[in-house]
């Protein structure tokens, strides 16, 4: 089991290069890959989301790639643009009678005058790119492992918390057909006594009203399953690839049950354990939100 936090980086260098490539993790319930990286990238963009899409399955995963060309840099001039600014000078010269020439150092420091001649990605900077991004993925990996491991001790520690209830709901359970009983035998006699007479109670009757009780409110089956679903739950977790939504519909299900345990059952041992089981569904579901 994996958690979807994590980061990583990697880098590789060239004759004329260095590339560098930080990836970050957060939940997700899909996988959304973000990329920033530079124009003279944009050829890989592509090729970098194949990679990361091979490795991960969730998550939503921010992707940095800085590219650094480390030979001698030629420049080409953005003749356009140049040549704009000085036919704006040259009509502002006219039109306000101005003296002077256009300075080439002013030229020079316009936005975008000069800029670096584009050579083109070759194949041994599409392989450095390659090489950072697996670096990456695998110092990525490693860290959401690691999270996962401890996700997992975490969760075992709230399956134990709701392993400990159940036998309380199916020992208060065990008795409820004895309970309803003299409950209604109590309710018979004081209703009698209020009104001040002596009837016979017929057994037969009484056990049927009882039985009625006992079928309404009964809850072996959801108690056989809230056991079922917390053995699959840990098999879950101890499972490879991708275990998150197989966990979210699991505890789906748990919570299904403690709800059903608590709307059939009036006896308050019960209603308690049950609510118990709820709030350690609720936290295992904070934790599952994090997983792979």
């Amino acid at each position: 089991m994996k958690s979807m936090t994590g980061f990583g980086r990697g880098s590789a260098a060239g004759e004329h290069f260095n590339v560098a490539v930080d990836l970050k993790t957060v939940n997700n319930r899909f996988l959304d890959v973000h990329m920033r990286l530079g124009a003279e990238l944009s050829s890989v963009e592509a090729l970098v989301k194949r990679r990361i899409s091979a490795r991960l399955s969730r998550g939503r995963v921010d992707t940095s790639v800085t590219f650094e060309r480390t030979g001698e840099v030629a420049y080409e001039l953005n003749r356009p643009l140049i040549a704009g600014f000085i036919s704006a000078m040259r009509t502002m010269q006219q039109e306000f009678a101005l003296a002077g020439e256009p300075d080439i150092n002013i030229i020079a420091r316009l936005p975008g005058a000069l800029q670096p001649m584009r050579d083109g990605i070759s194949d041994e900077m599409i392989a450095g790119v390659e090489q950072a991004v697996d670096e990456a993925l695998d110092e990525l990996e490693q860290m959401r492992t690691r999270e996962g491991e401890a996700l997992a001790a975490e969760m075992r520690t709230r399956l134990d918390e709701i392993e400990q209830n159940i036998p309380t709901v199916e020992g208060a359970a065990g008795g409820l057909v004895e309970a309803y009983r003299t409950r209604l035998q109590k309710r018979i006699g004081e209703l009698l006594a209020r009104e001040g007479q002596s009837v016979e109670v017929d057994p037969g009757r009484l056990a049927q009203e009882v039985a009625y009780l006992a079928d309404r409110s009964d809850i072996s089956e959801e108690i056989a399953r809230l056991k079922s679903h917390v053995s699959q739950f840990r098999e879950a977790i101890d499972s490879e690839g991708e275990t998150g939504k197989r966990l979210d519909f699991i505890l789906q299900e748990l919570n299904r049950e403690a709800n059903t345990v608590l709307s059939k059952s009036t006896d308050l041992t019960i209603k308690d354990a049950a609510l118990a089981i709820k709030a350690a569904v609720e936290k295992l579901r904070e934790q599952v939100q994090n997983v792979e």
